[in-house]
């Protein structure tokens, strides 16, 4: 049997992460598994299921291109009003909800943890993917496409704050040239020299955020895995995690804007499916400081002969 584990959540406390002056509520994490055994698991099951949100999509973000270095290239994906948009809520045809995380927890032996690393790039000033997993004491690799410089800030979150685990440059290709990041119609992607970082969690500490120091609104978010038993929900909110060892555990659904992380029981059959189809709440109010609006207070118009155009995609509140 599959039920929501509401009352007795392990996630309780909440750290506030505070970015460019906007507040993030991050939940803390109890202490990850040191170790996993990779074992031949034998009749193993698997579970599926979707993630659909429920009631509206909250607003997006929204940051003034003016405020920020590289207007022009990065208002490419813009609104046409001078704001760039940042919707933390993927959430497609029927609330399929898209960037979740799903993980069993409390497995310590099983199917062998190949674990790749991420690759997290830099794309018209928008860092993909948004939501991703790591793993403690491996590495992430992250990517400059942009003519743009990107710089990165890595923090993890907890009950006593921030902790910043590292501040790199985004190196860019040489075969851009200084002018393309003025040409709101240039649309060429060359990477620039990989980045290489290892992940070093505080012991209990999950969440892992990266931000790009001059582009505030290029975020990655990141959830800590402790095996190889999860996914990250897809287009149409679905996930799918095979070979799991016979037995009943813990599922967590994790999202960075959704509050503490939901739980469940799950219990998996020798040789069977089973399937937990879940739904989460949309968050009500406002949820950020600097939430989009639909009157602007500011534009490049006045500033120069430059506008900001939205040749990549016009953005919508």
């Amino acid at each position: 049997m599959n039920c929501p584990m509401a009352s007795r959540s392990r996630y309780p406390v909440y750290a506030v992460v505070l970015m460019m002056g906007c507040f993030i509520l991050a939940p803390s994490m109890p202490v990850a598994a040191e170790s996993y055994e990779e074992v031949p698991v034998i009749n193993g099951g698997t579970l599926t299921g979707t993630v659909t949100l429920v009631g509206d999509v909250p607003r997006a973000k929204g940051y003034s291109l003016v405020t920020f270095p590289d207007p022009i290239y990065c208002g490419r994906i813009s609104d046409g009003n001078g704001w760039r948009l940042l919707q933390a809520f993927n959430v497609g045809p029927n609330g399929a909800f898209q960037d979740v995380v799903v993980a069993i927890e409390g497995i310590e032996k099983g199917k062998p943890f190949h674990f790749k690393k991420p690759r997290i790039e830099a794309v018209d000033c928008t860092f993909n993917p948004f939501t991703t997993v790591v793993r403690d004491r491996s590495p992430v690799e992250v990517v400059n496409l942009d003519p743009a410089m990107h710089d990165i800030q890595a923090y993890e979150t907890s009950h006593l704050g921030p902790r910043v685990l590292f501040n790199r440059p985004l190196p860019i290709n040489p075969r851009h040239s200084r002018e393309s990041a003025e040409n709101p119609n240039y649309k060429k992607h060359f990477p620039g020299e990989p980045i290489e970082q290892e992940v070093r969690m505080t012991k209990g500490r999950r969440v892992f955020v990266m931000q790009c120091g001059f582009h505030a609104y290029m975020e990655s978010w990141a959830f800590v895995v402790e095996n190889p038993y999860y996914d990250v929900t897809k287009e149409t909110g679905g996930f799918r995690i095979p070979d799991i060892p016979p037995g009943t555990y813990r599922l967590v659904v994790w999202h960075p804007q959704i509050g503490a992380p939901k739980e469940y029981d799950v219990t998996i059959q020798p040789n069977k499916e089973s399937t937990l189809n879940i739904q989460i709440e949309a968050p009500k109010g406002r949820l950020y400081a600097n939430e989009s609006m639909n009157e602007h207070r500011f534009s490049l118009s006045g500033g120069g002969t430059s506008q900001i155009i939205p040749t990549v995609e016009l953005q919508r509140y």
